[in-house]
């Protein structure tokens, strides 16, 4: 399940990536790859989820990184909704910048993730 996860979010972020460089350049697909991006949300949040759920005994370290990546999550639609409305999106683009540096490393560091720190 740990490498089901990892793939859906790293697809996550990819798509992501695609959505705002579409709405930057104007592109009428934009609203297409969102709705796809919408769509690994949700599988993004089932595969952590499901992971958290055969985690044995779960520490409170485990909560604050499903927190960290639900608040990735918010964060990537906070950017995409405001590049839509033609709004400043730096605010969001910190938040963003601030729960993506949080999830990476609590998940990197975290005994079901890979033993890199």
């Amino acid at each position: 399940m740990t490498h089901a996860h990892i793939t859906s979010w790293l697809i996550t972020i990819v798509l992501f990536f695609v959505a705002v460089s579409l709405l930057r350049s104007g592109s009428s697909k934009a609203k297409i790859v969102q709705m796809v991006l919408r769509l690994f949300y949700i599988l993004t949040i089932i595969t952590g989820l499901l992971l958290l759920h055969s985690i044995a005994s779960i520490s409170i370290l485990y909560i604050v990184k499903t927190i960290a990546g639900l608040w990735l999550i918010g964060a990537m639609e906070m950017v995409l909704i405001s590049m839509k409305k033609e709004k400043s999106a730096k605010a969001a683009w910190i938040q963003w910048i601030i729960a993506f540096a949080l999830a990476l490393f609590l998940g990197l560091s975290l005994p079901l993730g890979f033993d890199v720190f």
